[in-house]
């Protein structure tokens, strides 16, 4: 049976190859693919840098309303051709301002410049360019990225004529038009020459009839009578209309021309044009340049192996040469140099006139290029390079794109959401191991706004900022509980501002603080701690304390404490406290003894009778079915608890009220969410609530550590041993700990809150 099984396995999946080859129409005769190209011009007349823009557009776009402003996050970033593997958290600025210079090539017609990512170690760069190529090669597979090259066929003597240096015993010469020796099998081939430098196809048509024929297939404008404003396309690139074939194609040619006395249908015969797939591994298309590795092109001549002599005669005395390198490979896509300026300057100056003209001069013959060139390097080299003397020079060749770290809370999250699961690390991951060290991460990264930038009457608020209040600003728009309505409103109009503001800074926001690798490796150590048998968020607290140790390697650690920032050690001790704060409402929520709903159907409450208070009117009593007047112990009862000192219970009501109004304006049509309008006041109800069952909360934590113990919670009442039953079951059904993570967590909890 499993003989028949694997057989029938193997016979569909040499059915599905022979299929989908086929279809990709992988092999095509220079006519077929000179309809295919008459048919659809902007799908095969299209340079590398428009080729980039429609791999951009081809995976689709999301637009976000983020707190620091709308951006444009492209899906590719996202790595759906990989189920999500290499995705790029955030930097959706960055990805917007790559597009948008690729963008400008593809309507400039030239890629005249070298993108060059420039930010410090660990912030995504190579992670960017990474992600990039893979969206082309996953794009080149679909038939909207279809890529074609071509190779030169020479049929073996049986099946050709002498006109050009066979033998006459052929049974047939493409002499007549439609004839190709594109599809011929390996048995009937002597030589198959290939274009090393994926030679467009076009480029055998020749320059002059090739510039009226791209005109006609591409016009400038795409107006039309029924389409009047359509926009104007890209321009036709400078590669399509003035590149040429590679050095030995055009060798090829000349010599079939000539043997043919000009007949160029015969030439094209021995074409066959070839789709090929861009493949970073095998370096088609896509190359990445170490600091290590030559950056040059090189030549050497054809060797004289079987095929070079079943050439026809006209072609065995003519000097064919080969083209290799990382220039060559990467033709017709993207070139990579990672960390560019790692390379003595000289090392790479050829680049000044490479990027700039497209070429590059060989000993004896020029190659035309069509590439992006993408690059990437860190602050402390990028600073060096600006004091050489040529740096002038390579600036106005180079876009430079800053790509600072993550200060967002949530996109630092996720970077390590999928690098740091239980299957790579081997265990169990308790919950919040990733929120504090990226907690701690970002604020490490903060920098004390400069007040004096901002409206008079907010200079104040922006001076006081702390770091974890900007992260909470740039992560979910929120304001500080101390600032009135009108403060916070206008704080968030600023917030796009203070992202922004020290980008142009050479210490800008993002510049200095923890890398995601070193934060990476922290939680992997974590992960086998002596203490713990899963990952434990304190064990990652006790790898952040190490870090903190080693001043002389982090160059972050040596900053000088501005106010509260750049003070590591607090921060540690405040993702310390957030962690104690999350893991009690989760303990406190897994007993059970309120639901999260009653304190907004409390709040609701207090908004009815203040609203009733605010207008004079009587409040209908749902019990007694009577009217009577608003509740003033019970809004005094709430406001005991919400108001801070010094207010007046009148002003706090108007507030609170005249809130609700500016929400109902805004949105006419919806109405208003409390528990998101007055999310802190809801916070301060549940601490209030708490805080008062304090004796019952410790009881049910003490319970709950007897069950957990060794003895099983011998002894403990039923009644409570039910209670801590229905805890556990909680923790770990809606919160996900294990019965081992939530002893642990509990007993922490004690310790540092409860105890005493």
């Amino acid at each position: 049976m499993a003989t028949t099984d694997s057989t029938e396995l193997l016979s569909n999946l040499v059915d599905d190859v022979r299929t989908a080859f086929r279809e990709d129409r992988t092999i095509l005769s220079f006519k077929e693919y000179f309809a295919a190209v008459v048919e659809d011009p902007a799908k095969h007349l299209r340079s590398s840098a428009q080729y980039l823009v429609d791999m951009f557009e081809h995976f689709g776009r999301q637009e976000l309303e983020l707190p620091t402003g709308r951006a444009t996050r492209f899906t590719l970033f996202d790595a759906p051709f990989a189920d999500g593997e290499g995705r790029v958290a955030g930097q959706e600025h960055i990805q917007e301002q790559l597009y948008r210079i690729i963008a400008n090539f593809a309507r400039e017609g030239r890629v005249n410049k070298l993108v060059l990512l420039h930010g410090p170690n660990g912030s995504a760069k190579s992670s960017m360019v990474r992600c990039v190529m893979a969206a082309m090669e996953a794009y080149s597979r679909v038939p909207a990225g279809a890529l074609y090259s071509f190779n030169w066929i020479f049929p073996s003597e049986r099946l050709s004529s002498g006109s050009i240096g066979f033998s006459n015993n052929g049974r047939r010469a493409p002499a007549a038009a439609g004839d190709t020796y594109a599809y011929l099998s390996a048995e009937q081939i002597d030589a198959r020459i290939p274009a090393e430098m994926h030679d467009h196809p076009i480029f055998l048509i020749s320059q002059e009839r090739r510039a009226d024929l791209l005109k006609k297939l591409l016009p400038e404008s795409a107006k039309t009578v029924e389409n009047p404003d359509a926009p104007p396309r890209a321009s036709i690139s400078d590669y399509l209309r003035f590149g040429d074939l590679s050095y030995k194609s055009r060798k090829i040619y000349d010599a079939l021309l000539a043997s043919y006395d000009g007949d160029i249908d015969k030439v094209l015969s021995h074409v066959q044009v070839e789709r090929f797939y861009l493949s970073k591994r095998y370096r088609r298309g896509v190359a990445t340049i170490e600091p290590q590795m030559s950056v040059d092109a090189r030549i050497q001549q054809i060797t004289a192996d079987r095929s070079l002599g079943s050439l026809p005669k006209a072609l065995q005395h003519t000097s064919l040469y080969e083209l290799s390198g990382p220039l060559v490979d990467a033709n017709r896509g993207v070139l990579e140099f990672s960390d560019l300026l790692k390379r003595p300057v000289e090392a790479f100056k050829y680049l000044l006139n490479t990027i700039e003209t497209a070429t590059v001069s060989m000993d004896s013959f020029v190659l035309h290029l069509d590439m992006v060139f993408l690059a990437s390097t860190n602050e402390i080299y990028l600073d060096a390079f600006k004091e050489h003397p040529d740096f002038a020079s390579f600036k106005g060749r180079m876009e430079l794109v800053k790509v600072p770290y993550l200060l967002r809370y949530k996109d630092e999250k996720a970077i390590y959401q999928p690098q740091i699961t239980p299957r790579v690390v081997g265990r169990h991951i308790a919950p919040h191991s990733i929120d504090v060290a990226a907690l701690w991460a970002v604020l490490t990264r903060m920098r004390k706004c400069d007040a004096s930038l901002y409206p008079k009457e907010m200079r104040g608020v922006v001076d006081s900022l702390t770091p974890y209040e900007k992260l909470r600003l740039y992560d979910e728009g929120e304001t500080p509980d101390r600032l009135s309505n009108r403060e916070s409103a206008e704080l968030r109009n600023l917030v796009h501002q203070l992202y922004r503001e020290s980008l142009g800074y050479p210490n800008y926001e993002g510049r200095f603080g923890a890398s995601a690798r070193e934060i990476r490796t922290a939680l992997l150590n974590a992960a086998h701690h002596d203490t713990y048998q899963y990952l434990s968020p304190v064990a990652v607290l006790d790898e952040l304390r190490e870090i903190l140790k080693a001043k002389s390697v982090y160059e972050f650690l040596r900053q000088e404490v501005v106010g509260k920032y750049h003070d590591h050690e607090a921060f540690l001790k405040q993702a310390e406290q957030h962690y104690i704060h999350w893991i009690d409402e989760e303990v406190r929520d897994s007993m059970g003894l309120a639901t999260e709903s009653s304190y907004g159907e409390l709040f609701t409450k207090y908004v009815s009778n203040v609203s009733h208070w605010v207008k004079g009117e009587k409040m209908l009593d749902t019990v007694s079915g009577q009217y009577r007047d608003a509740d003033k112990a019970f809004m005094a009862e709430i406001e005991g608890v919400l108001m801070s000192e010094g207010e007046r219970s009148e002003d706090f009501r108007r507030a609170v009220i005249g809130t609700i109004g500016a929400r109902a304006l805004e949105n006419p049509n919806a109405r208003p969410n409390y528990n998101e309008l007055f999310k802190h006041y809801i916070v301060r109800l549940r601490e209030d609530f708490f805080t008062k069952r304090r004796k019952v909360i410790e009881r049910n934590i003490e319970n709950f550590l007897k069950l957990t113990s060794d003895d099983k919670g011998v002894g403990l009442d039923p009644k409570d041993a039910t209670q801590a039953k229905a805890m556990l079951e909680r923790l770990v059904t809606t919160y996900s700990y294990t019965e081992p993570s939530a002893r642990d967590t509990v007993a922490f909890l004690l310790k540092r809150k409860y105890a005493g």
